[in-house]
């Protein structure tokens, strides 16, 4: 029997832009080995390092091995976000831990892998600064001249509630989609195109907004509507004819099994940092697997999260495709050893143990 034992856990974060910084998980065992994971993107950081430094006075001597263990344990579902995100990251590292002490990549002890490569989608969004359709699109196409075959836009974030309240397609609505077909004519119709919403609509000007794009052939509509009104959401999911991805503010199997029950939805998007770490994930693509529903797990995050979701995918049958932060920042390649290498927009599953890269040191 394999058998390690946490000797401590540290926290590094790492300085991004105004929409987050990238905070990491380092998990030290008796065998002197360093499992890596991910814990950004919490609400506050400060509070999440404070948790993980908390949950560190408990795990030290716990053996990364007993993972479902530590999920039964540790992973209660009424805890908070902050919570969910601090144990994810340590998670995460467990399995790195595992998979480097085992001589395996992590793929390897969720059932094998399915696929060589994962493909992605580049999310322009945040590094997308002049927000004009022009600028939008842009930036689209320097995403597919690298390579991407994917493209998601956030196009709505300047409609308000007071914007739908009215009914119509107000000139804040208008612009939204004046910068979605800007981004289709600019990368023509080969290119997958996904808009997300970040739940500015209701259902009745969701719907109306459709319509007008029906033409463009999009790829998904994401996060359309709250999910806080789930007979809502079904009303406006079956009354459009473009696919539906939501979930990513989801974070238990409770929640998403609630979802793929009582709501018509074609993907959704669980966050590696928010559902329990790399188990959470595969979890939830079992429940996902039983609806035909695929996963698309999201992931605007940095280069481990990255790194967990590629291992956790490539052992998932209904996996479609991975979100990748385009262009957020242009030193992330010097993070992380080996660097993300993206061909054509995919990224190759390492064949390197546990999440099969090293986390440098830096002075960003």
């Amino acid at each position: 029997m394999h058998t390690l034992k946490i000797t401590d856990i540290e926290t590094e974060i790492v300085q991004v832009n105004h929409r987050g910084n990238w905070l990491f998980v380092k998990v030290h065992t008796d065998d002197g080995s360093v499992g890596v994971g991910e814990a950004s993107h919490g609400r506050d950081d400060a509070s999440v390092e404070h948790l993980i430094k908390t949950l560190k006075s408990t795990l030290v001597g716990w053996n990364p091995f007993q993972m479902e263990a530590f999920r039964q344990r540790f992973y209660h579902v009424t805890e908070s976000h902050t919570y969910h995100t601090a144990l994810s990251g340590i998670e995460q590292a467990m399995w790195d831990l595992v998979g480097k002490a085992l001589e395996v990549p992590s793929y390897q002890l969720l059932g094998g892998k399915c696929r060589e490569k994962i493909r992605l989608y580049a999310n322009i969004n945040r590094a997308t600064v002049d927000r004009s359709p022009f600028g939008f699109a842009h930036n689209a196409e320097r995403a597919v001249a690298e390579g991407f075959t994917a493209i998601k836009c956030a196009p709505f974030d300047d409609v308000s509630v007071a914007n739908i309240s009215r009914g119509t397609l107000t000139p804040a609505i208008c612009l939204g989609i004046d910068r979605i077909r800007t981004i289709r004519a600019a990368i023509g119709g080969d290119i997958d195109l996904m808009v997300d919403c970040h739940s500015r609509f209701n259902p009745g000007i969701l719907i109306q907004v459709a319509k007008e794009l029906e033409d463009l052939h999009l790829f998904w509509i994401e996060d359309a509507v709250s999910l806080d009104n789930l007979d809502a959401f079904a009303h406006m999911s079956r009354s459009i004819g473009i696919p539906i991805a939501t979930g990513e503010r989801l974070r238990t199997l409770t929640d998403f099994d609630r979802l793929l029950t009582e709501a018509h939805v074609d993907y959704i998007l669980p966050d590696v940092k928010h559902v329990g770490g790399i188990s959470g994930l595969k979890k939830i693509a079992i429940l996902a697997a039983a609806r035909n529903v695929m996963m698309t797990p999201h992931n605007p995050s940095g280069p481990i999260a990255t790194a967990a979701s590629v291992q956790c995918m490539a052992s998932v049958p209904n996996f479609a495709i991975l979100e990748y932060a385009w262009g957020e920042v242009d030193w992330r390649a010097t993070l992380i050893e080996p660097p993300e290498k993206i061909v054509d927009g995919f990224i190759e599953v390492p064949a390197r143990t546990g999440l099969g890269i090293t986390l440098l040191k830096h002075n960003i």
